[in-house]
C-alpha cells in the first residue's frame, strides 16, 4: 500500500494512510493519503527562514541556471511521469500539454532569466528621474526578494504543469514555495517533488509539499506572504473571504475556471479554410485532458445561417474520437480525474439541458476500449445547442468541467461580442477570421474581458500552439469569473514575487543601490582602457571620457557614400535650411559610428564582440564644424555563467554612452552590449 507523504521543513512526512486515490481508468487504488497532522507553522518558518536563506545565496542568474539543470533532470525520467499519469486519465497527447509542458515552462524560464535578470538580488526597474534641477536628487524604482512564503494551492487537472508554471516564477524572483496540489492526482505531483529533490538543483526550504488538507496554513502567514490559486470560481472566491488574507492584506492571486469562447466570424463561410480549422479546434479543446482545461472552449459563437453547417463538421470529428485506457492503440480521449468529477460533469451538463439541446452523445457514451474501463470516470463528448443564447444563466453560467461544449447562434458581430461577455469575463477567445477588419473591431472590444485572445486564420494556423495553450512568456489569467488574476507572462510573472520599492538619493546613492551606474553618478576614472579589462576585473562606473573629434563636410559625404544614406537633410543646403535645423546635419548613425571610433580600443580582448545597442536617442543635430566627444562607462554587468564557441567563459557588460558637442549638450545617447572574456579558469 502506497501511502503518499507531504514534504516539510525539510522532511518526507505520513505514514498513516487516509483517503484511498482510485485510478480514473479502472477504479483500482494508486495511493493513499496520509492521516498524519502536519505542523503548518514549523513549514511557513522553515520556509522562511532556510528557504529564504538558501534562495538569496544564489542571484537571478544562478537561479536561472538551476532551473534548467531540474528541468533537464526531469526530463530524463519523465517516463515514469508518463507511466503514473495514466491513472490521471491522461493520453500520451494530454502529457504532452502537463508534463512536457511543464518542462518547458522551466526551460523558458531559465531561458528568460538568463537574457533578462541581472546578476545579483536587485532588480532596478528605470528609468531614473532627476527631481531636482541640477540632478543632484533623483528617484527610481526597485524590485527585490520578498522575504516570505509564496502558497500554490492547485487544480486536479494538471498536477505537474500546475505546480511548475508557478513554481518557476517565485523561485526565479527568490521567493520559497508550499505547494498543495488537488488531493484527486496528487500522487503525481508528489512522485514529480521527489524528482525535483533528486536532481540536487533544489536549495533546501526552496519547495515544500503539502499532501491532503491545508489545516490552518493559511492562518500562519503573514504580510510577506502570498498565496495563489488555481481552480473553481466558488473556491477561489471562500479562499479570498479567508479572515487572515483580508486582516494582514495577504497578496491573493486567482486564476479560475471560466466560460470561454470561440467565435466564428461573420465573414467566414464552409468553403473557407478558417471554417475547418475552428471545428478542428473546439474539438480538440472538448477532447485534450478530456475537456478538463480551464481554458477549454465551452461556448461557440457561429452566425446563424450556419450554425447547422458547423454543428455537422463538428458532429464528424467527434465520431471518430476513440475513448478509453490511455494504453490501448487508437485512444484519443482517456478519463476525468475521478469518478467524483464524473458525477460533477453529469450533474451540470443536467443542468444545461434546462435551456439546451443535446445534439451530440445524448444517448448514453460508448463502451470505452481497455479493460477494467468500466469502472473508470469515463465520459463520453457532450455538444449541447443553446435554445436562446440570451437567456440568463445556462451555459454562461454553467460549466461542466469536461468534454462539453454548446453551440449559440448570432446575427452580427456586435451581438456576437455581447454573447461572449455574458461569460463575465473569460482567461481566452479564438476568433476565427480572414478580414484584418474584424479583427481589429473586434479584438480590442473583446479585451476589456478577456486575459488573452487568439486570433485564428489560415495563416497563423500553420504554427499557432492552438487556443488552449497557455504560453510562458504571455500572461494567462483573466478578469472576473476567470479570477481576476495572472499567471506565467514570462518576467511579468517573476515580478509579482517581487516587492517595488521607490528610491530617492544622489545619484551617486542609486548607483550603489541599483547595482548600475546611473548619469550623474560619481565615475571611476583610471589609466587603464575600460576595454582591456576582464569581465571579473571591471568595475560599475568605470569611465572613460574620450578626446574630441570635429566634425567636416567630407565626413558628411563620405558617409553618406559610403551607406547609400542620400537624405535631403544631409546633402540639400537649400532645403535643409529651411526645416527646424536651420542647416545640414550629419547623420545620426555617423555620429554611432564616429562615437565607436572615440573609444574602441581597437586590439584584440578582452572585449570580444559587439552584443546589441538598446535605447537609443538622437537628441541634438550635429552638422560640419561641430565638435563631439564621448563619455564611455560601464553600467551594468550580466554573468550568465556561458562560455562562448571556443571555450572562452564570458559575460556581458552593458555600457552606457553619452555623446556631447562642444558646448557640453548631449548630442546622442545610448546602451551598447559588449561580450567580454573572463579571466583564464573563470567558467
Amino acid at each position: 500500500m502506497t501511502v503518499l507523504q507531504s514534504y516539510l521543513a525539510g522532511q518526507w512526512f505520513g505514514s498513516q494512510a487516509a483517503k484511498p486515490l482510485a485510478s480514473a481508468i479502472n477504479g483500482e487504488i494508486v495511493a493513499h493519503t496520509h492521516d498524519d497532522a502536519p505542523d503548518f507553522a514549523a513549514a511557513v518558518d522553515y520556509a522562511r527562514t532556510t528557504g529564504t536563506r538558501e534562495l538569496l545565496k544564489l542571484d537571478f542568474q544562478q537561479r536561472a541556471a538551476r532551473l534548467k539543470a531540474m528541468a533537464l533532470y526531469l526530463q530524463e525520467h519523465k517516463k515514469a511521469l508518463y507511466a503514473l499519469s495514466r491513472h490521471t486519465g491522461a493520453t500520451k497527447g494530454d502529457n504532452a500539454f502537463d508534463i512536457d509542458g511543464g518542462f518547458g515552462t522551466l526551460f523558458a524560464y531559465a531561458s528568460m532569466g538568463r537574457k533578462e535578470l541581472p546578476s545579483g538580488n536587485v532588480l532596478h526597474e528605470g528609468p531614473v528621474m532627476p527631481l531636482g534641477k541640477n540632478n543632484h536628487f533623483a528617484g527610481t524604482h526597485i524590485l527585490v526578494p520578498r522575504r516570505g512564503v509564496a502558497v500554490h494551492i492547485n487544480a486536479f487537472n494538471f498536477p505537474v504543469w500546475g505546480m511548475l508554471e508557478k513554481f518557476a516564477g517565485n523561485f526565479l524572483a527568490g521567493m520559497p514555495c508550499i505547494v498543495k496540489p488537488a488531493t484527486a492526482t496528487s500522487y503525481l505531483t508528489e512522485a514529480c517533488v521527489r524528482l525535483m529533490q533528486d536532481s540536487g538543483a533544489l536549495p533546501d526550504g526552496a519547495l515544500q509539499l503539502v499532501i491532503g488538507g491545508t489545516g490552518d496554513l493559511l492562518d500562519q502567514l503573514d504580510e510577506q506572504d502570498m498565496v495563489t490559486f488555481t481552480g473553481s470560481a466558488s473556491t477561489a472566491r471562500k479562499l479570498r473571504a479567508h479572515p487572515n488574507l483580508i486582516n494582514r492584506s495577504i497578496p491573493f492571486n486567482a486564476e479560475a475556471d471560466s466560460l470561454n469562447s470561440a467565435i466564428l466570424a461573420p465573414d467566414v463561410t464552409p468553403d473557407d479554410e478558417e471554417f475547418d480549422l475552428l471545428a478542428k479546434e473546439v474539438v480538440r479543446e472538448m477532447t485534450v485532458k478530456a475537456g478538463q482545461k480551464c481554458t477549454a472552449i465551452r461556448r461557440i459563437l457561429v452566425p446563424r445561417q450556419h450554425l447547422d453547417a458547423f454543428a455537422d463538421r463538428l458532429i464528424q470529428r467527434l465520431e471518430k474520437v476513440t475513448m478509453g485506457d490511455p494504453d490501448e492503440e487508437g485512444v484519443r480521449m482517456g478519463a476525468l480525474a475521478s469518478l467524483d468529477q464524473k458525477e460533477d460533469v453529469a450533474a451540470a451538463v443536467n443542468d444545461l439541458l434546462n435551456t439546451c439541446e443535446c445534439i451530440f452523445g445524448g444517448n448514453g457514451d460508448p463502451r470505452p476500449i481497455g479493460q477494467g474501463t468500466d469502472k473508470g470516470a469515463f465520459f463520453g463528448p457532450r455538444l449541447l445547442r443553446s435554445k436562446d443564447p440570451h437567456a440568463d444563466g445556462g451555459a454562461h453560467d454553467i460549466e461542466a468541467f469536461g468534454p462539453v461544449s454548446t453551440l449559440m447562434g448570432y446575427g452580427d458581430l456586435d451581438e456576437a461580442i455581447a454573447l461572449a461577455d455574458k461569460g463575465k469575463g473569460s482567461l481566452v477567445t479564438t476568433f476565427a477570421t480572414k478580414d484584418p477588419q474584424n479583427a481589429a473591431r473586434a479584438i480590442p472590444v473583446l479585451a476589456a474581458r478577456h486575459g488573452r485572445l487568439q486570433v485564428l486564420n489560415a495563416e497563423s494556423a500553420k504554427e499557432s500552439t492552438g487556443h488552449g495553450a497557455p504560453l510562458p512568456m504571455l500572461k494567462h489569467g483573466g478578469p472576473g469569473r476567470a479570477g481576476g488574476g495572472e499567471e506565467l507572462g514570462g518576467i511579468r510573472a517573476v515580478r509579482h514575487y517581487l516587492q517595488r520599492t521607490a528610491i530617492q538619493g544622489s545619484p551617486t546613492m542609486l548607483a550603489a543601490v541599483t547595482g548600475e551606474y546611473v548619469r550623474g553618478a560619481d565615475v571611476l576614472e583610471t589609466e587603464v582602457h575600460p576595454f582591456r579589462r576582464h569581465f571579473d576585473d571591471l568595475a560599475i562606473g568605470e569611465s572613460l571620457l574620450t578626446h574630441r573629434r570635429t566634425v567636416t563636410e567630407a565626413d558628411i559625404v563620405n558617409f553618406g557614400c559610403l551607406s547609400g544614406d542620400h537624405f535631403y537633410m544631409h546633402f540639400d543646403e537649400i532645403a535643409a535650411k529651411d526645416s527646424q535645423f536651420g542647416k545640414r546635419i550629419a547623420h545620426g548613425y555617423f555620429l554611432l559610428s564616429a562615437a565607436a571610433g572615440l573609444f574602441v580600443s581597437p586590439a584584440p580582448g578582452p572585449v570580444l564582440a559587439n552584443y546589441g545597442l538598446d535605447t537609443l536617442r538622437f537628441i541634438n543635430p550635429v552638422g560640419a564644424g561641430d565638435t563631439i566627444q564621448a563619455r564611455l562607462t560601464c553600467k551594468r554587468k550580466i554573468d550568465q555563467g556561458k562560455a562562448g564557441p571556443d571555450g572562452t567563459p564570458q559575460g556581458v557588460v552593458v555600457w552606457d554612452v553619452q555623446v556631447t558637442n562642444q558646448n557640453d549638450e548631449l548630442v546622442a545617447s545610448y546602451d551598447i552590449l559588449t561580450l567580454v572574456a573572463k579571466k583564464k579558469g573563470d567558467a
